[in-house]
């Protein structure tokens, strides 16, 4: 229990652990988004260039 305390800065140093994770999911969550939007953009490009005459 005194590792995870680490004396008394612990509240600061988990709360900094778990910032860094919160902000790296936002960052992951987004960049899978974002590309799932830009490959559905590209599939509909596509098929609109395979209908045309």
């Amino acid at each position: 229990m005194e590792a995870i305390a680490m004396d008394k800065y612990g509240a600061y140093v988990w709360s900094c652990f778990a910032l860094t994770f919160v902000v790296y999911a936002i960052n992951e969550w987004r960049a899978r988004a974002r590309h799932r939007r830009i490959y559905r953009d590209i599939e509909v490009r596509v098929k609109a260039l395979e209908t045309r005459p």
